[in-house]
């Protein structure tokens, strides 16, 4: 799809070139790379290459978002992944929300990659159910970003489209069936306190997905957009640690041990 509205300062995409492995961001459903860049930023400094790609309809204008397709949003995921490939020769994939749904189904089609970090994935969202199945109102006032964190400020959108709405419900929904087949080690966390996503859809992940790596952390002190809340510096560092490891171990296999 074509967007018409031109992109809100501030919600443009971003790369940092840095060493040879490559951390791919993905933000949430009405949120923009806005969302994460704290997080790149400060992954950046630690050395990585960082892009967090801007998902078709997301950062213009709700109307835009209208006309974009949970399909349009994994396509711009995978550009993004297929971009740091060019470039780096170990990837990890970062995702917030629906950014966190989107990449587990990279990681379903693409085995190469090293390792998953989700931030309160979504594979349901209560607040929506309502709309299922119904195609009024065409657009619906949104609530204020989910920070717990007092005078942040995320991009989004004040209304959402129904048909958007349609759109995560359908990729939520076909999400758990794919689950079996990730194998990738896999990094967790889940807000304790959650208003959008409930912190459950993270523990259904871990139980069902395939990976022999898989851990949770528990995030006291932040709601649903934890990247811009009071947890983020937790969420660096834990991240770059799993990386580490991650990395050491691959090393070692490489040695054939």
């Amino acid at each position: 799809m074509r967007e018409t509205y031109p992109v809100i300062e501030g919600a443009e995409e971003f790369y940092i070139k840095g060493n040879k492995v490559g951390l791919l961001l993905s933000h949430g459903f009405m949120g923009t790379p806005q969302s994460v860049h704290f997080l790149g930023e400060k992954w950046s400094e630690l050395g990585y290459t960082v892009y967090a790609p801007r998902l078709k309809g997301h950062g213009t204008h709700y109307k835009d978002l209208e006309h974009s397709t949970h399909m349009d949003w994994f396509s711009d995921l995978e550009k993004g992944y297929l971009h740091l490939k060019e470039h780096c020769t170990t990837i990890f994939i970062i995702g917030q929300s629906m950014g966190g749904t989107l990449a587990l189904w990279l990681a379903n089609k693409y085995k190469d990659i090293r390792g998953l970090v989700l931030i309160n994935p979504a594979l349901t969202v209560p607040n929506y159910d309502q709309w299922i199945g119904k195609s009024s109102p065409r657009y619906l006032s949104e609530s204020a970003p989910d920070i717990k964190s007092k005078g942040i400020r995320e991009i989004t959108y004040n209304k959402v489209p129904i048909q958007s709405i349609h759109e995560l419900q359908t990729l939520m929904g076909k999400t758990p069936k794919i689950l079996p087949n990730i194998t990738n080690s896999i990094l967790c966390f889940k807000s304790a306190e959650d208003h959008v996503v409930p912190p459950q859809n993270t523990d259904y992940i871990l139980v069902n997905i395939a990976s022999a790596k898989k851990e949770a952390v528990i995030l006291y002190h932040s709601y649903h957009v934890a990247s811009m809340d009071h947890d983020k510096e937790k969420i660096i560092m834990k991240t770059h640690t799993f990386i580490q490891k991650n990395l050491k171990e691959a090393n070692l296999i490489d040695r054939g041990a």
